[in-house]
């Protein structure tokens, strides 16, 4: 057979070199294949999954349900779960609308002499969502209300939902998201700093960033931050909760009040996860049993005989700040 020409090697060299090229492109890119996740950790209603540990015990808590205000569970290895009959939030404070069908997202955290939860309740006064304190000895409850009003309300925003907290060089803050969507306003995630048991605020709150994606629709919530390598890692949901456009995504920062840069694309969706996990959010972040970090959020299921969402784990690592969701 002819040998083929000079030109023709060239090109042939250049037709693999550009294969050579975009595989490299697809195996830099995050959204290069689906990461699987297997079922649930725990397969029942507990949507906005927080954990915290104590001892050798990972305790969740969880948004209203089952005649509860705040839903508690507790684990040893944050894959076997055991649902506690109690409710740990058996009364809300003063302020606070007696409807346990609002009370969202609660946030538990080690305050140094006991355990803070923050949660999300209808205002009485304003008939917002706003975020308030309770107080316990215990991680198992019950907590005690604190204060006479709420912790955090911007009414003129639209109130205030999701707490998280974050602590840094002995300073505690408080994350929240101001509930704009609830009046045709931009939901805002906020930075406050707060007491360390987070039952008052000691300074004004700072904006960290809004919706502004395609793929975030009308809504940004749920934040949780991490330091991971240097950078600051905010992680946030977005999109519609109730389908299977809610999505988790992030943002990184090199100062704690930023700018945050929010990464090319979601973290975790159902798309990104290959339909393991419909409408991945309410995450956080957790130190697993062996030391590596877990990302920990709901995700729909079908019933019967209502969906619910129930609650999943992956492995979470970091590559130059960015976070990257390992299969499970």
């Amino acid at each position: 057979m002819p040998q083929p020409s000079a030109s023709h090697r060239l090109e042939r060299l250049l037709v693999l070199v550009a294969a050579f090229v975009v595989a490299l492109g697809h195996l830099a890119s995050p959204a290069a294949a689906a990461v699987a996740v297997r079922g649930p950790v725990l397969d029942r209603d507990f949507p906005d999954p927080d954990i915290v540990k104590a001892g050798r015990t990972y305790h969740a808590y969880a948004t209203n349900g089952d005649g509860k205000h705040v839903r508690h569970a507790t684990s040893t290895d944050l894959v076997h779960w055991t649902v506690a009959g109690a409710d740990v939030l058996p009364a809300l404070g003063r302020w606070a609308e007696p409807d346990s069908g609002k009370v969202w997202a609660p946030e538990v955290y080690a305050n140094g002499h006991g355990f803070t939860l923050q949660y999300t309740a209808k205002d009485r006064a304003s008939g917002r969502q706003c975020v308030g304190a309770a107080l316990s000895p215990s991680p198992d409850g019950p907590f005690a209300p604190a204060g006479d009003g709420p912790l955090v309300c911007p009414v003129e925003d639209g109130g205030a939902i999701d707490a998280s907290s974050f602590t840094e060089h002995g300073r505690r803050y408080l994350l929240w998201k101001s509930d704009g969507n609830c009046c045709h306003k931009d939901t805002w995630l906020h930075l406050q700093p707060v007491s360390r048991d987070g039952t008052r605020t000691t300074g004004p709150a700072v904006r960290l960033l809004k919706q502004d994606q395609p793929w975030e629709g009308e809504v940004v919530e749920a934040p949780t931050l991490v330091k991971r390598g240097g950078h600051y890692v905010l992680f946030y949901s977005a999109n519609s909760y109730d389908g299977d456009a809610y999505a988790t995504g992030y943002a990184l920062a090199d100062s704690l009040t930023g700018p945050y840069t929010k990464g090319p694309r979601p973290l975790m969706s159902t798309d990104s996860l290959g339909g393991t996990v419909r409408g991945p959010g309410g995450q956080d972040v957790v130190t697993g049993p062996d030391g590596r970090d877990r990302i920990v959020f709901h995700g729909w299921r079908p019933g019967p005989p209502h969906r619910y969402r129930a609650v999943y784990t992956a492995g979470l690592g970091f590559d130059g700040g960015r976070p990257v969701v390992r299969g499970d």
